[in-house]
């Protein structure tokens, strides 16, 4: 009959305490190898917690934001003004030219939402399609879209162009037209415009001449620096009238200001 070992449970040493080092040298005693071994993962495993506990706070920091506190930027408009759940919301208005840009709804609309966007930004894109009309559908004849440029050409190769080919079909007045080929799908490029250009009925002659020479660059960058030098550093950023909302939103936090706007709620400083 087989003799069975008693089983023994390896007891395992303290945790060492760092003292301050004294000014004499003292003798360090020889750790056996198990021991440093079991101390180095117990090292790794205390770290970890640390940086799941450091990461969990970092994240309610920045993502854990009230849908309040995201509806009106502080004073830099690519910031969010976040103020405490018990104190009455600071709003800045921002006064942003509208005059000469495409713009769609009533010139007489009561809210005149002006947008800073980049064609190539995924995030505009998202926002486009699942917001931007039921937004205007919710307020018929209440709502003027105005747009303006702000390419980021320093991630997005086809933004410029894009913007220019845009620029080129507004001169057709089919900027609106263009815009929603443009943010169809994520496909950008030379023959893309050529394409859109042709579906829409352009003048082709016209529009070539145009892009080719790169009419509305200039314009184009003059309208990234107008925002970049009002603090819009993000797409899409929005001004409802001047009162900004950074990223693609949800229709309810616009629903949000446009109501209070509407309702006369919010000080026209």
């Amino acid at each position: 009959m087989p003799i069975r070992k008693k089983n023994t449970i390896e007891e395992i040493p303290p945790e060492p305490v760092i003292e301050p080092i004294d000014d004499e040298p003292v003798e360090e005693e020889q750790e056996e190898p198990e021991t440093f071994t079991f101390k180095a993962t117990h090292f790794y495993a205390v770290l970890v917690v640390l940086a799941f506990s450091v990461g969990v706070i970092l994240g309610y920091l920045i993502w854990g934001r009230t849908p309040a506190a995201q509806t009106v930027a502080a004073q830099n408009p690519g910031e969010i003004a976040q103020a405490p759940a018990t104190a009455a919301p600071q709003y800045v208005r921002y006064k942003i030219p509208t005059d000469g840009f495409p713009s769609l709804g009533p010139a007489n609309a009561p809210i005149t939402i002006v947008e800073f966007a980049d064609f190539e930004c995924p995030y505009c894109r998202a926002w486009e399609q699942q917001t931007y009309q039921p937004l205007l559908a919710a307020y018929p004849g209440k709502i003027r879209i105005v747009y303006r440029d702000f390419p980021l050409t320093s991630i997005h190769p086809d933004a410029m162009p894009a913007a220019e080919a845009a620029q080129c079909a507004n001169e057709q007045n089919a900027f609106w037209q263009f815009h929603d080929k443009l943010f169809s799908s994520s496909n950008l490029g030379d023959a893309v415009y050529q394409q859109y250009a042709q579906e829409l009925g352009l003048n082709m002659d016209q529009f070539n001449q145009c892009y080719s020479t790169h009419k509305y660059q200039q314009a184009i960058q003059a309208d990234s620096d107008f925002a970049t030098n009002l603090g819009v550093n993000s797409t899409p950023t929005f001004f409802i009238n001047g009162l900004a909302v950074v990223g693609a939103q949800p229709i309810d936090v616009f629903k949000q200001v446009i109501d209070k706007e509407l309702a006369g709620q919010i000080p026209n400083n």
